[in-house]
């Protein structure tokens, strides 16, 4: 079975990130969330998978080319203009012949374990179209779907109006589908939600419930969500055998790649990632839920809490980087602080426009895009957006107060 995995769109909510890289091309847990999807479909048994790429396709494609470490054969489609989910899976339409089932995967969606081979036990059952659920408090935000007998689903309504907090089950975004749906897509012009209620009508659509963690990344903190989603997941600490510890406190499952370079007095509380090539100054202390990407440098004495630093980024000497997210080749100069909560300790809200998006969250720092220098001895107030290329001067507050 061939797979069509969708990751061409931007993520409109994903600033500062959503710039620079599609949300396919970000890492959490020390791996991009694209490798994770490939590796699941590998371990399912799928040798075979068509990519829709749009928004900034090259990272997509020169990250994968020629082929994947598992040995998965990829065919890269480009979707061109974004005009939504059905659009771009007309794009492959030439890929899949009559009478032949596909999976369907959206690449902005993780799980704690392996919901491709769920789903496809599920449909092995039945030989009908075949899609994943879950229940979720953000009902109102996804496809809501009901159930009628034999776990056959008889309606989906798209983000219907309930008020937040209230559970139901949506589609969880992975699919067994016909090759036949192509046929519907076109029928109602490329709207997703028409062709499976075609679907449902013409054919059937059953449902495959998942039960384990499940996360759509639609906003920047989403990422620390997914990073911890994944750690959780880990049991026992990790040490590339080229990895020298002296006087090193390491407590938890800590995971540290090959060629980093750990310096005396260092703590690390698990869970927590140090990618390969890394430096880890003296005395620094990495607290949980830390993810330090590949190349990276931190320096003497910076204490990093519940935070994703990508790759080739450089966070200066006694600085604080708490609830956070930092981009790829981002250098943060010395003595900067991330302030993660507000002065109440209230929930955090972020500014997006010109209206303030709730984050649900009381502790959330700042969101440094790729390529941002921010000077030394600076203070981020919590929430901050520092969007990808930005320069901040030393010594200033930001955002600045008025």
């Amino acid at each position: 079975m061939k797979a069509l995995l969708l990751a061409g769109g931007r993520g409109a909510h994903m600033a500062p990130f959503s710039s620079t890289r599609p949300n396919p091309m970000i890492p959490v847990g020390g791996r991009y969330v694209i490798d994770r999807t490939v590796s699941m479909l590998y371990e399912a048994g799928i040798n075979s998978m068509k990519l829709v790429v749009g928004h900034r396709p090259q990272m997509l494609t020169k990250h994968l080319s020629p082929e994947h470490p598992t040995g998965m054969a990829i065919h890269f489609i480009d979707q061109g203009k974004q005009n939504g989910i059905g659009k771009a899976m007309l794009k492959a339409r030439d890929q899949f012949s009559p009478g032949e089932h596909f999976v369907l995967v959206y690449a902005d969606t993780l799980t704690a374990s392996n919901i491709i081979s769920v789903i496809l036990q599920s449909f092995s059952l039945h030989n009908e179209p075949t899609a994943a659920i879950c229940l979720t408090r953000s009902g109102e935000k996804y496809g809501n779907v009901y159930l009628g007998k034999d776990m056959k689903i008889t309606k989906i309504i798209e983000k219907p109006k309930l008020k937040a907090g209230l559970g139901n089950y949506v589609l969880a975004g992975v699919f067994v589908l016909p090759e036949a749906f192509f046929g519907f897509l076109e029928k109602s012009k490329g709207n997703m939600e028409a062709a499976l209620k075609h679907l449902i009508k013409k054919q059937s659509l059953r449902a495959s419930i998942w039960g384990d963690d499940w996360l759509d990344m639609a906003y920047p903190w989403d990422i620390l969500k997914a990073n911890q989603m994944v750690m959780d997941q880990w049991k026992e600490a990790a040490i590339h055998q080229s990895v020298e510890l002296s006087n090193t406190k390491i407590k938890g499952p800590v995971r540290i790649c090959e060629g980093a370079d750990i310096r005396a007095g260092a703590v690390l509380e698990g869970p927590a990632y140090i990618g390969p090539g890394s430096f880890i100054g003296h005395n620094v202390l990495l607290r949980p839920y830390t993810s330090v990407g590949a190349n990276s440098v931190i320096g003497h004495g910076a204490e990093l809490k519940n935070c994703v630093i990508f790759p080739e980024t450089v966070v200066g000497r006694l600085s604080f980087i708490g609830d956070s997210v930092v981009g790829e080749g981002v250098d943060i100069g010395a003595g900067t602080m991330t302030i993660n909560r507000t002065i109440d300790k209230k929930e955090v809200k972020i500014k997006e426009g010109r209206t303030l998006v709730r984050a649900g969250l009381n502790k959330l720092g700042a969101f440094i895009g790729d390529g941002a220098v921010i000077g030394a001895s600076n203070i981020l107030d919590a929430g901050s957006m520092v969007q990808a290329g930005k320069k901040i001067p030393h010594n200033c507050s930001y955002p600045a107060k008025r």
